[in-house]
């Protein structure tokens, strides 16, 4: 996986923690970046805004995260769904509670279901403490979590962009952004991850604003808005 693209730590504010985005400086970003690059002002104008998609700060939003990699959007938000119905709020002991029979019917690979055990395990033994990564750096917070098993720079990078709302979180190895970018810059090939990172750099400090316009517009032109919303219904206050 390549390492030197990696995004610098986050923005920070007045007292030196980084960033997180609220509605307000969401919707502001936006206009920033509609205003700076006309693609994405095009998208704004074909699909509308891009949405302000949340996932909720700690396990819950990992879980996701994991049952998000290397399938569909509708699949990982499906199974997330069937585990919220199982056991009411997403938490490690209730995790921990399922038997391997439970997690198959929920929609957890053999593999997966080993990784958010794996999670679970860590943060009911006090290993990883989720909440501290709210004040950590985007290195910081992509350091730690990598060293989880199942957990790789894609998921989180997801986990800072979606849960932590940084502003310039990238989601690095994303192939619906390298899809969509290939086809609003009417590229003849799909670009690599390498290339796509260079790429990305254009919309620094606001590359995660970025890549919502771009899922915006692959799910819309696909006709699978829903699936943006149903991520949305799990969105947590801004």
């Amino acid at each position: 996986m390549n390492r030197a693209n990696e995004a610098p730590s986050a923005r920070t504010d007045e007292a030196g923690d980084p960033s997180s985005m609220t509605e307000a400086t969401f919707w502001e970003a936006v206009g920033r970046v509609a205003a700076t690059d006309p693609v994405l002002a095009a998208v704004k104008h074909r699909w509308g805004p891009p949405p302000f998609w949340q996932l909720p700060a700690g396990f819950a939003g990992l879980v996701h995260g994991i049952l998000a990699q290397q399938v569909s959007l509708e699949s990982a938000s499906s199974a997330f769904a069937n585990l919220e119905q199982e056991l009411g709020t997403v938490t490690p002991a209730g995790l921990l509670a399922l038997d391997a029979d439970g997690m198959k019917a929920i929609g957890f690979s053999r593999q997966k279901t080993s990784y958010v055990r794996g999670l679970a395990t860590s943060i009911a033994e006090g290993a990883l403490d989720l909440a501290a990564l709210e004040t950590a750096s985007d290195d910081d917070v992509r350091t730690i979590l990598t060293r989880v098993r199942g957990i790789g720079r894609w998921t989180a990078d997801v986990y800072m962009l979606f849960a932590l709302r940084r502003p310039d979180a990238w989601p690095h190895g994303d192939l619906a952004l390298a899809q969509a970018v290939q086809h609003l810059w009417d590229m003849p090939e799909r670009p690599d991850f390498a290339s796509l990172d260079v790429f990305a750099e254009r919309w620094r400090p606001f590359r995660a604003v970025a890549a919502r316009f771009l899922w915006h517009d692959y799910l819309c032109r696909r006709g699978r808005e829903a699936a943006g919303r149903a991520l949305s219904s799990r969105s947590v206050a801004g």
